[in-house]
């Protein structure tokens, strides 16, 4: 049996969750937590071989809860769960360090593949982070952006979003971005949406003009 606790600011979120594992045999969500600070006096009285966490919530961030269960509670297994796909999230979670990374625009089935192989004692990233720099973060490797990287590129966008910029400012749709990335259609909307917001716009025109205005593409 894997216990879980989710600690999520989101009610709806958790909630979603809790229905997605309840039918599932060896899995069991056994309590939840609405911010950080509630997540580790969660894990004080429970002791689960699982902790799923969002990244941004209140009191304590998911980053900081992440530290927190390394240095304290060693035997509890630690899996984020995203919207944030940027290559700064996801070091700054495997150097706190976190056994697995994993977007919410997972399905269902990596999402359950993600928590067997987390629990079991192994890593999983989401599939966006290339190979060869989760093979270092894995290694105790990790790196931050190089500086030049940061400097020509205020907004710190990945690879996969930059492809996902260029693709969106040729004017298609969800589903067309999703069969030519070969990702799902949900996971290409989670991308939009995650560029909007890390660029601050809210259509394509204002997206059009930041993108001319900082030579994203």
């Amino acid at each position: 049996m894997i216990n879980i606790v989710l600690a999520d600011d989101h009610e709806l979120v958790r909630d979603g969750i809790k229905a997605l594992l309840e039918d599932q045999q060896g899995i069991e969500v056994i309590d939840e937590a609405a911010d950080g600070r509630d997540a580790l006096e969660v894990l004080s009285r429970t002791n689960p071989d699982l902790l799923i966490v969002d990244i941004r919530m209140p009191e304590l961030n998911g980053i900081e809860v992440v530290t927190e269960v390394t240095k304290t509670y060693k035997n509890v297994k630690t899996l984020v769960l995203s919207m944030h796909d940027s290559e700064e999230y996801v070091v700054k979670a495997i150097q706190a360090g976190a056994d697995g990374y994993l977007l919410k625009g997972a399905s269902k089935d990596e999402f359950l593949k993600a928590i067997t192989k987390v629990a079991s004692g192994g890593k999983y990233f989401t599939g966006d982070v290339s190979a060869i720099i989760m093979n270092n973060f894995v290694s105790g490797n990790a790196t931050a952006t190089p500086k030049k990287e940061v400097e020509a590129d205020p907004f710190h966008l990945t690879k996969r979003e930059k492809q996902i910029l260029s693709l969106v400012l040729q004017l298609k749709n969800n589903k067309v971005i999703a069969e030519e990335l070969k990702i799902s259609k949900r996971t290409a909307e989670v991308h939009r949406f995650n560029l909007m917001k890390k660029l601050d716009v809210k259509n394509i025109m204002e997206l059009n003009n930041k993108a001319k205005e900082y030579k994203l593409v």
